[in-house]
């Protein structure tokens, strides 16, 4: 039966695969499931993890495109090491640069309970070693360092394949800096504006004070936009230029509005 492959953000559900210890129809069952669904998607590989199973199960194609199936995996060899894109069908079509072993060994057991080991190599030694990665709660998100998985997340957030240098993204998180800052400014014009029906000297003393405070806060944050929105901006080489020009010009902007209502607040307060 063709089966549901599990696919971000849908949280994995198991935490690891149980090995298993008995050999009955349903594990047969189980792995005519990873057939069909392995034939149904073209797909080279899938481990039970993918489909929620919680059996320490995987089926894969060979050289030859036969299917094989491992029951009880376990790496217990490998050599040497290169780094290359790799996609896994839980994340879709978004890629990651990911470190594996070239050969590895592995031991498990056929359908019969029989002990079994083989060789890989290549393209498959590193396609095993993402199943069985799977079979242990995990997918290839687990051997990223910090920088590769927040650049990776950012490829999940908006659905591209390409590397954190090649776009810009529409948001920032410097945009929230901008809230805060109209916000604040938007708040000073309530006693601005309050001031005009008040003709205590003092209480428009204690205004004017507010107004001064407030003033420094949004400018100190204004400081702030301006050299945290260049440091994000670095961050997209193929937009810095234009983040750049759109940053001093935002700041500009911001620090007149902000110029106007601490001279209107002069005259009128």
């Amino acid at each position: 039966m063709i089966k549901k492959i599990i696919k971000y953000p849908t949280p994995l559900s198991i935490e690891y695969g149980t090995d298993v210890r008995v050999f009955d129809e349903k594990l047969f069952s189980l792995i005519d499931d990873l057939k069909d669904t392995i034939k149904e998607n073209n797909l080279d590989a899938l481990s039970a993890y993918q489909i929620e199973s919680y059996f320490n199960v995987l089926v894969f194609k060979d050289e030859n495109d036969e299917l094989v199936e491992m029951i009880n995996p376990v790496q217990i060899g490998h050599s040497g090491e290169s780094v290359e894109d790799e996609k896994t069908s839980y994340y879709g079509d978004v890629s990651a640069k990911i470190k594996r072993f070239e050969n590895i060994s592995i031991v498990y057991q056929d359908r019969n309970g029989d002990d079994k080991s083989m060789k890989f190599s290549g393209k498959l030694a590193r396609t095993l070693q993402r199943k069985l990665d799977y079979l242990f709660g995990a997918t290839f998100i687990g051997r990223m360092d910090e920088k590769q998985k927040n650049n990776f997340q950012t490829k999940l957030e908006f659905g591209l394949d390409v590397g954190i240098d090649d776009y810009c993204p529409t948001t920032f998180k410097r945009d929230k800096v901008l809230k805060v800052i109209n916000i604040l400014m938007l708040i000073m014009l309530v006693p601005l504006l309050g001031s005009l029906f008040v003709s205590d000297k003092d209480i428009l003393h204690e205004i004017w004070q507010y107004q001064l405070y407030a003033s420094f806060a949004v400018l100190t944050m204004q400081v702030f936009y301006f050299f945290y929105a260049q440091y994000e901006a670095k961050q997209y080489k193929s937009c810095t230029s234009c983040s750049i020009g759109n940053i001093i010009g935002t700041t500009a902007i911001s620090f007149v509005r902000l110029s106007v209502v601490m001279i209107a607040s002069y005259f009128v307060i």
